[in-house]
């Protein structure tokens, strides 16, 4: 619970004059702020960043129904959490902005596409 939330510390990094604790909720000065989702990792075609999809329920008042709606987060994934693949479930949480799109920082891995 050393961010503020009820999640897992993860062992320290390997090479620390490599790791970049600019970037890391754990080890670095990154605060972590706002929502906290869940989800499902879809891409991991980028270095240290993984999109991650949550699907969700919408009601339509006109049909009396529900919708299925669908959002991608991309995410920052710290060098402590590597490697990540799709299937994975994962938490993220709300973070300054880290680039254009990223504002988001993998905080732990829930479980796997078994």
């Amino acid at each position: 619970m050393a961010i503020g939330l009820d999640v897992p510390t993860p062992p320290e990094p390997e090479n620390p004059e490599e790791y970049d604790y600019e970037k890391c909720p754990f080890y670095g000065h990154l605060s972590v702020r706002g929502q906290t989702r869940e989800g499902t990792v879809v891409s991991t075609d980028m270095e240290k960043t993984v999109i991650v999809e949550r699907e969700y329920d919408v009601f339509v008042p006109k049909y009396d129904r529900y919708m299925k709606r669908r959002s991608r987060i991309p995410a920052h994934v710290p060098g402590v959490l590597e490697p990540l693949e799709v299937g994975d479930e994962v938490k993220i949480a709300e973070t300054r902005p880290l680039s254009k799109t990223k504002s988001h920082v993998v905080v732990q891995v829930l479980g796997g596409d078994e």
